[in-house]
């Protein structure tokens, strides 16, 4: 066991540096961003599933953060999440350990943004998930007012820098989708550190896209892509023929963006992705010039696009969507977690495995262990095994079913031997799932 562990850890610590921008300080079993260290929802831990046995029966710890769907990060022994209460919005530092509170900021921020419109009932509170910088030891949240501010970890979360995107920007209301009912649920994507900027879908009539020098908060540069954002978690760095690239999913279309110098912003593709209730939540999955963008209503369906610097070429579209659960692509197989818990093949498009009813909401994480963490309707935890163990069918090792009492839109997080779970209230649970140097 500590032999494959140290083993599938030090792989991931080449994957790590061979396919991201250098994050010194960052550590393999971290999660220092939305969808984990690689941000593809990938871990490089194992489960903690030993002799037949799951250990989430006893929480190491519980709190509430306050309301909201931002999911946690975790950077070392220390947790990093966002919550609103009595009119503001609480940037939260926890000790992974324990749960107890470090230090937290506050501003004051309304419960929607002030743009917001429908589905208020489903969601409240910040959505967008902080991203941290090893670089600097800062931290970035996006409110879903529009507040975009830096923090100092090193220094009890001081503020180093703000603005509000709405107030710079004056952006407007997202359009109504055809016939569907109006929706929008303000600023939810996650920003992203990229080298010295900090990439944020603003949606703004200057740029759908907009990069920020991280150390000031300067305006570096605008995309040329204007369109109103979409409602995903992230924008997904991507590398397209050698060329370092961003892959956004808008209110219309999934675009992908240049990252190099002298063509910073700049369209390499374009593909329509028009969803009703300007609900395409979930974040597209990338692997080398490949996309995966998925949504439900009137879209229903899964599809692969090919990234080229002709632009975008359908490869496959299949009717296995996911409507909320980011795919995770892994060893040639999609796992998906809407509805049920569903595995696809990478390469055709086609249906493996199909099983367990898991619920709307819901996020996957597949572990070094190939095995596949779900985390799903009003606060369910289950484990399944991936494709690798289980070729022609779902089988389902573990589930508890009274984790938390609320919609389970945050998605799960494991880092450093330990599985942290949230809900929509703020309520945040810990399970140890395994010994320190196991």
């Amino acid at each position: 066991m500590v032999h494959s562990r140290n083993h599938a850890a030090a792989l991931w610590i080449i994957v790590l540096s061979t396919s991201m921008p250098h994050s010194p300080g960052i550590r393999a079993a971290d999660w220092p961003h939305w969808r984990g260290p690689t941000r593809n929802g990938l871990s490089p831990e194992p489960s903690g599933y030993q002799n037949g046995r799951w250990n989430i029966d006893k929480a190491a710890w519980h709190t509430n953060v306050g309301k909201g769907c931002s999911t946690p990060i975790v950077v070392g022994d220390k947790l990093y999440t966002m919550g609103w209460k009595s009119g503001k919005d609480h940037v939260v530092c926890l000790d992974a350990a324990s749960g107890k509170q470090v230090w937290s900021q506050s501003y004051p921020c309304p419960l929607f943004g002030r743009k917001a419109l429908g589905d208020q009932n489903q969601y409240a509170g910040p959505s967008s998930t902080p991203e941290y910088d090893a670089a600097t030891g800062h931290l970035f949240t996006l409110s879903t007012d529009g507040d975009l501010c830096c923090w100092d970890t090193k220094n009890r979360g001081a503020k180093v820098w703000g603005v509000n995107l709405h107030a710079k920007y004056k952006v407007q209301q997202r359009p109504q989708v055809a016939s569907s009912g109006h929706r929008d649920y303000g600023f939810t994507t996650a920003p992203l550190v990229y080298g010295d900027w900090l990439l944020v879908e603003v949606g703004a009539a200057e740029g759908t896209v907009i990069a920020f020098d991280k150390g000031a908060g300067r305006e570096a540069w605008r995309s040329e892509l204007k369109e109103p954002a979409g409602h995903t978690g992230s924008v997904v760095p991507m590398t397209m023929e050698g060329v370092p690239c961003l892959a956004v999913l808008t209110h219309f279309h999934l675009a992908v963006l240049r990252l190099d110098k002298g063509n910073e912003g700049k369209t390499v593709a374009r593909h329509p992705w028009v969803t009703e209730f300007a609900n395409s939540i979930a974040t597209p999955a990338v692997q080398g010039p490949y996309v995966l963008v998925t949504s439900a209503y009137n879209q229903m369906k899964l599809c692969k696009l090919k990234i080229t610097s002709k632009g975008a070429e359908k490869i496959w579209e299949t009717k296995n969507p996911s409507g909320v659960c980011s795919p995770v692509i892994h060893k040639g197989r999609v796992y998906l977690a809407w509805r049920t818990i569903r595995c696809v093949d990478f390469e055709t498009g086609k249906l493996i495995w199909s099983g367990e009813n898991v619920g709307y909401p819901g996020s996957c994480i597949v572990t070094a262990d190939d095995r596949l963490i779900v985390w799903g309707k009003s606060g369910e935890l289950f484990l399944a095994e991936t494709a690798a163990r289980s070729p022609t069918k779902l089988t389902l090792l573990a589930n508890n079913n009274h984790v938390l009492g609320d919609l389970a839109w945050p998605h799960v997080v494991l880092a450093n031997g330990r599985l942290y779970c949230k809900d929509r209230t703020g309520a945040l649970v810990c399970f140890q799932i395994a010994k320190s140097g196991d």
